[in-house]
């Protein structure tokens, strides 16, 4: 009798890919088999926790006097849609010529929820292995088939995601229904969601009360450059500093030059990313996930959920070729130097290595990819370009200059080596180089003027932003042995925001370039309502 390894995927378009490179091209009801393998496949979660009416009828009706609900045995349920590929894989679990399951989802805390789930649920009991990769190459799916881990391994992984699916549902069931309760309405409360929005209405409530102040500056124009005075609140103040120094004279009193450097950034993990593509593209978070996905399930990338920002030290000697490609997906030339060792270390690496191109991303028609795949597909090619070039070096001078009773300050900057900054938008920016200055110079005033100005108030968030603060939020309350993961994770932060915006809770609103996230009317009074914990 023929023996098969089962392999479960997250999705069937990942079970085909991996199918060709096993060999497994016969097809089934729900599955793929040849060459050893049986090859099938989940819809994502094909099992959800159930809802509260499935542990008693009476919760089909939210009452006060019913909470908390907590689960004794936690239950699952099926949807509909779903119910017929779950019952395939239970059959091929039980086949007796299976005598391995290989857990192929999404290498992330997910994916190790939607395998075991469904093992689970099945009941099966065959030895289980766990596919870790990457990348889709076919390369990379061999080398993982050749390296199979015991699924044991992986064990605190699935602890970890069904803490956080459990700790959902509890928050979700018992503080949406106490709330809608308490206030006639449905109020929508998440472990996660109602926190970001909390973010949202904090940020609106301090701009809404900032009160804006003018301020006054004096500048001096000289032969080739200008100088700057402090701020003054009194216009009456600063007119007369500009008269005292009219056509009058300034004296150098110092001149202090800095050479500064700008290490080049680190290669993308997911949330730079979707800041990055939302700041220079405006593409939401999903939107930049969705692209990724897309492009890693055709070759092109290496695995989008990521939270590492470097490569691991064995792949070092690989940068160069992986520049070399990057450079032709962008249309420019590779640095002249590659540092590959700034971008690799094994220590920073967690699950998964940094977002980056495929070497089979080089090799592909751009043009036949949708122009969103495209864009952020070069995007991730410059981010590897700058990651590995030297650093921007410039001399910074600062001269001040005392005129009137006050002192002035110029700034001049002249670049030194342009380094990774060759690869931004504003990499080819002037020099704003100061004339050579000395200490006790005098120099005469062409001309004067007052200038009007306005402190502003906080920025509205935009996806850019609002993805930083959840990234950073609660680090100053947390000690620093903590693990520190901000609000959500890489891979569920584009979905928070999308929920937020479903809900009604917050909305989008095109203002200028920008697009900014702006808590609903709803949003607010949620908000309020919510004692300072559930925030």
């Amino acid at each position: 009798m023929n023996e098969y390894r089962l392999v479960v995927c997250e999705k069937p378009s990942v079970a085909r890919s991996i199918a060709a490179v096993l060999g497994a091209g016969k097809r089934g009801d729900g599955f793929l088999s040849g060459g050893g393998y049986l090859v099938s496949w989940c819809f994502g979660h094909l099992a959800e926790l159930s809802d509260a009416d499935a542990y008693d009828e009476k919760y089909g009706k939210w009452r006060r006097e019913d909470l908390p609900i907590l689960p004794e045995s936690w239950q699952y349920t099926v949807a509909r849609d779903k119910q017929k590929q779950m019952n395939t894989l239970r059959a091929l679990m039980h086949r007796d010529d299976v005598y391995e399951v290989v857990n192929a989802c999404d290498a992330g805390r997910e994916g190790e929820l939607i395998f075991r789930t469904a093992y689970n649920l099945n009941n099966c009991r065959k030895r289980v292995k766990r596919l870790w990769i990457s990348s889709m190459e076919d390369a990379a799916i061999l080398q993982g088939f050749d390296n199979l881990r015991d699924g044991a391994e992986y064990d605190n992984l699935y602890a970890s995601a069904l803490c956080r699916s459990k700790a959902d549902w509890l928050v979700g069931i018992n503080a949406t229904r106490l709330f809608s309760v308490m206030y006639h309405r449905t109020l929508n409360v998440g472990r996660v969601v109602s926190p970001t929005l909390a973010l949202l209405v904090q940020r609106e409530a301090e701009i809404n009360a900032f009160q804006p102040e003018t301020f006054y500056t004096v500048h001096l124009d000289f032969n080739g450059f200008s100088a700057a005075g402090g701020r003054m609140k009194e216009q009456a103040e600063a007119e007369r500093l500009a008269g005292d120094c009219n056509c009058k004279t300034a004296a150098v009193t110092s001149v202090v030059q800095t050479e500064k450097t700008e290490k080049a950034p680190a290669l993308y993990d997911l949330t730079t990313l979707q800041r990055d593509a939302n700041r220079l593209l405006g593409y939401t978070a999903q939107q930049t996930l969705d692209y990724l996905q897309s492009l890693y399930e055709k070759k092109l990338c290496t695995y989008p959920r990521t939270d590492s920002r470097y490569l691991t030290d064995d792949m070092e000697g690989g940068v160069n070729a992986l520049a070399l490609c990057c450079a032709g997906i962008c249309g420019t030339e590779p640095p002249a130097a590659v540092c590959s060792g700034q971008v690799c270390s094994s220590k920073k690496v967690s699950d998964h290595h940094a977002v980056v191109p495929t070497m089979a991303a080089g090799e592909t028609d751009l043009e036949t990819l949708p122009a969103g795949e495209r864009e952020i597909l070069r995007l991730v090619s410059r981010q590897v370009l700058m990651a590995v070039s030297a650093p921007f070096v410039c001399l910074e001078t600062e001269a001040r200059l005392a005129c009137g009773g006050n002192t002035f300050a110029a700034k001049g900057k002249t670049i030194l080596n342009m380094g990774w900054r060759a690869y931004t938008e504003k990499g080819k920016q002037d020099n704003t180089t100061l004339p050579e200055l000395s200490e006790g110079q005098s120099l005469p005033v062409s001309s004067c003027a007052v200038k009007e100005g306005r402190t502003t108030p906080p920025k509205h968030f935009t996806e850019d932003t609002l993805l930083s603060a959840m990234e950073t939020a609660g680090k100053e309350d947390m000690p620093e042995t903590a693990e520190r993961r901000g609000l959500g994770t890489p891979a569920t932060r584009a979905a928070v925001i999308e929920k937020l915006v479903a809900t009604g809770f917050a909305e989008r609103r095109k203002a200028k370039k920008a697009v900014r996230l702006v808590p609903t009317e709803a949003g607010v009074s949620l908000i309020t309502v919510l004692p300072e914990q559930l925030q």
